[in-house]
């Protein structure tokens, strides 16, 4: 199976190409150029490095988010159109459980988190199963501190295995110390997203856990700020 991977989420998005869960190649966002401008043009790099053509592309993977509003738009609203137009699945993925399931310890509890500007984090908690992550609420944005006292409440005295893109958010909190001391450190991991989210769906193409491209939806978290501000204002006199 080929599938093209989408992360548009942050500006250290990247696309992908996978046949099966080998990573073929990858072009990471390193440009300030909006994904609107960037991303078809990295696409058609990404194939011709990888030697496929566009047509051979088996399903379309996209990260749903949590992340920036622009930017999850543009990835889903661009396999969306693929979809309409050439038939083939899409499967939306969130960027959280990529991130999740990047890890490989043997703690049963897994949290992982990334940057959401504003000093907050896009957050989730998940529970390790024989079967894969089961996620624990709700994906959340909320501050570094306030994650680290949830999670550790919410997991009671068992161990945690974190991961994330920006480890320094909670490593910085005054209560990271308590954690440290019983073993638990941040993993570190490559902002370069597109593998994760083409492994992560492949996992749920191979279970036919395939998305409907009107019904498909991006998981934003949290009101983009046009939005904050419009409901916010004062009202008139």
């Amino acid at each position: 199976m080929l599938l093209l991977a989408l992360d548009t989420c942050d500006a250290r998005g990247s696309v992908a190409v996978l046949r099966d869960d080998k990573v073929l190649h990858a072009v990471p966002h390193e440009t300030s150029d909006d994904y609107s401008v960037w991303l078809l043009p990295a696409i058609a790099r990404l194939l011709a490095a990888s030697g496929i053509a566009f047509a051979d592309v088996d399903a379309y993977v996209a990260a749903a988010g949590p992340g920036s509003f622009t930017g999850v738009r543009v990835g889903l609203t661009t396999v969306k159109a693929w979809a309409e137009v050439t038939g083939k699945p899409i499967v939306g993925v969130s960027r959280l459980e990529a991130l999740a399931s990047e890890t490989a310890g043997a703690q049963p509890w897994v949290a992982a988190f990334s940057n959401a500007q504003r000093n907050q984090v896009f957050a989730a908690l998940y529970r390790r199963l024989s079967g894969g992550l089961e996620r624990v609420g709700e994906e959340t944005v909320i501050g570094p501190d306030k994650f680290l006292a949830w999670a550790t409440e919410t997991v009671g005295g068992e161990s945690i295995e974190w991961i994330s893109t920006d480890p320094q958010m909670l490593v910085e909190t005054e209560a990271w110390p308590a954690r440290q001391s019983v073993g638990e450190r941040v993993h570190a991991a490559s902002p370069i997203l597109g593998p994760a989210i083409g492994r992560l769906g492949h996992r749920l193409a191979l279970a036919k856990r395939y998305a409907d491209p009107l019904t498909l939806d991006a998981n934003y978290v949290r009101r983009s700020d046009a939005e904050v501000f419009w409901k916010d204002r004062p009202a008139r006199q």
